[in-house]
C-alpha cells in the first residue's frame, strides 16, 4: 500500500457528503443508567464522492482516478470544503491561528494541528497533509519566512526551524490542509441512463492515518 501525494479533482469533491465519526460503544445499565466508552482517541472522516458528480465528463474523471489508485490499493488527498482551513472557512488563514507548541531553546521540529473549542472542551486534531504555499508560521506572534526561517514537510505536516524558538515562547500557524483517504470500495457501478436520470453512483471515500 502507498499513498499518493494528489488530491482528488476539488471540483468533484465540491458537493460531497461526509464529515467526520466515531465510534462509541454504548452499554445500557439495569437502572437505565448508561456507560459510554470509545477505543478511538481521534474521529475518522467519510465521505461520498458520487454526491459531486454532475455531468458525464466528471464521472469519466472520477473513474480515472479511481483506476489510477488501483481501487482501494492506494491513498490520496482529499478536500473537505466545509473544513479545510486553520481559521474559519470565511476567513483567510494568518500565522496566528493555532498554537502548534512553546519553545524550549533545543526542538526546531513542530507538528501542525488544528483545536476544535465548544464551551470549555476542546480537541486537537493533527494536520499532516497541508497544501503546499498555505502554511505561515510566527514565533511569539512574530512572523517567519519560509524558506529562510523555516521549512514544512508537506507530506507529514511538519515544520522544522532552522534556529529552535526561545524558552517559553508560542509557535502558531495557520494554513489549508487536506484529509488523507481512500476508497472505501473496488467497484464503481453506473450507467449513462441511470446517470442522466440524476442517479449517481455510491463512491465511499474513508480517511486513513498516514
Amino acid at each position: 500500500m502507498a499513498f499518493h501525494d494528489i488530491r482528488f479533482p476539488a471540483n468533484l469533491s465540491f458537493g460531497s457528503i461526509g464529515g467526520p465519526e466515531r465510534l462509541t460503544e454504548v452499554v445500557t445499565l439495569a437502572n437505565g443508567f448508561e456507560e459510554r466508552n470509545t477505543p478511538w482517541a481521534h474521529s475518522r472522516r467519510r465521505y461520498e464522492a458520487g454526491a459531486g458528480l454532475r455531468t458525464l465528463d466528471e464521472l469519466e474523471a472520477l473513474i480515472a482516478f479511481f483506476e489510477a489508485r488501483n481501487g482501494r490499493m492506494h491513498g490520496f488527498r482529499w478536500k473537505d470544503w466545509a473544513d479545510y482551513k486553520s481559521c474559519a472557512p470565511s476567513r483567510q488563514p494568518t500565522a496566528l491561528d493555532q498554537t502548534i507548541g512553546t519553545g524550549d531553546g533545543q526542538t526546531t521540529r513542530f507538528q501542525l494541528a488544528k483545536t476544535y473549542r465548544s464551551g470549555l472542551e476542546t480537541y486537537r486534531r493533527t494536520i499532516t497533509k497541508p497544501v503546499a504555499g498555505s502554511v505561515l508560521v510566527a514565533v511569539a506572534r512574530d512572523p517567519k519566512v519560509e524558506g529562510q526561517e523555516y521549512s514544512v514537510d508537506l507530506a507529514e505536516g511538519v515544520v522544522t526551524f532552522v534556529v529552535p524558538p526561545d524558552i517559553g515562547v508560542l509557535v502558531s500557524a495557520g494554513f489549508e490542509f487536506d484529509v488523507p483517504v481512500r476508497f472505501d470500495t473496488d467497484r464503481i457501478a453506473t450507467s449513462v441512463a441511470s446517470f442522466q436520470a440524476g442517479e449517481v453512483p455510491e463512491v465511499p471515500v474513508i480517511e486513513v492515518r498516514v
